[in-house]
């Protein structure tokens, strides 16, 4: 097979043959049809996030695919099936803290270090071995557009913050970063799932701007000045009552001033939920006030990725209509350009923005 391959940190993919996976007791072989590249991908390739990938590697966070090959373990899947592949892979052997590898880009701790030896590549390649339990049935409608579904991983990290904050239908939700390529797909899903209205806080005008117009009055623009006091004030305005719930899913180039002004914004026995990659490479830590927290009842929780459940409910929700794939622009590249994939990912990270590698397409 051909694939993709990060031969070290800092230098450009080259796209190499391969011999193709050999799937054992447990494993589903797929074709790959699409894959979605990420606009910080470059920043991980560089090395410059410190992610714990090991080169050389094929790199690339699930996909939508076509099963090959399926294990005696399966009962549902066949080979023809379209399919996506979930990337977070979960140790068999604990069912309380499993260690947790995402394949192809990322680990935790030394158990999901060992865990990413064993599904050491992802998604940027013609084949791709994976974790029965990783892979999820498509309806019909992804025949047409398999590229356009493969942002389903995404918009699955979003929501599973949405689910580990308990978002009820007609809360006030507060997306912290709501205009970068994650932010504005918490907006969308929150909005899929009933959320009264969202208070949207972001420096990119245009891409406030075009939230706006994409979702009506159930989104409420806030435009940051940096002034945490200030930025504090307008967000609590905008949302006309009460703040149910804050999901932060800032960048690492973010201060952690920004998180906590959002973060504080969340009514009595509200909820606040971390996902995003503040302190990561270093600054502040996020400094909540312990009173605050302690008298209003607040719960703070983080959130790494989304349960297995969450693929199914994005599934659900892209097949019913209630999350609209149509207004997302795609660009799709094949294999062979994969570095221009990334680049353009990278140039490209604003709402509704989609790079997609395409490693079967001739």
């Amino acid at each position: 097979m051909r694939a993709a391959v990060l031969t070290e940190f800092g230098v450009p993919l080259t796209v190499q043959e391969l011999p193709d996976p050999e799937v054992g007791g447990g494993e589903v072989l797929v074709e790959v049809l699409a894959a979605c590249v990420l606009p910080y991908a470059a920043e991980v390739f560089s090395g410059e996030r410190h992610y714990p990938l090991v080169p050389p590697v094929v790199p690339g966070l699930g996909g939508v695919g076509r099963v090959v090959h399926v294990g005696p373990d399966a009962t549902r899947l066949r080979g023809g099936d379209l399919v996506w592949c979930d990337a977070t892979v979960r140790s068999r052997d604990d069912a309380l803290t499993p260690d947790i590898t995402l394949q192809g880009w990322s680990s935790r701790g030394d158990g999901g270090a060992r865990l990413a030896q064993q599904l050491h590549d992802g998604s940027f390649a013609e084949l791709m071995r994976v974790p029965t339990e990783n892979v999820f049935r498509l309806p019909a409608a992804a025949e047409d557009d398999p590229a356009r579904w493969a942002a389903l991983g995404l918009h699955g990290v979003p929501y599973g913050g949405l689910l580990a904050g308990g978002l009820e239908a007609g809360e006030t939700l507060l997306v912290s970063g709501a205009t970068g390529n994650l932010g504005s797909s918490a907006v969308a899903v929150a909005l899929a799932l009933g959320a009264g209205r969202v208070v949207a806080p972001g420096r990119n005008h245009a891409a406030l701007d075009l939230l706006a117009a994409r979702f009506g009055p159930r989104v409420r623009p806030v435009r940051l000045t940096g002034d945490e006091a200030a930025d504090h004030a307008s967000m609590t305005e905008a949302a006309d009552g009460p703040i149910d719930m804050v999901l932060d899913l800032l960048p690492p180039s973010a201060p952690s001033s920004a998180t906590r002004a959002a973060a504080m914004t969340v009514r009595e026995y509200g909820r606040v939920v971390l996902m995003g990659g503040v302190g990561i490479l270093g600054g502040d830590d996020l400094g909540l006030p312990y009173p605050w927290i302690m008298r209003n009842s607040i719960t703070v929780r983080g959130q790494w990725l989304y349960p297995r459940r969450a693929n199914v409910g994005m599934v659900r929700l892209l097949a019913s209509g209630a999350l609209d794939l149509a207004p997302e622009r795609v660009r799709s590249f094949r294999l062979d350009a994969v570095n221009d994939a990334v680049a353009y990912a990278a140039a490209h990270a604003g709402p509704f923005d989609r790079t997609v590698l395409t490693p079967t397409v001739g």
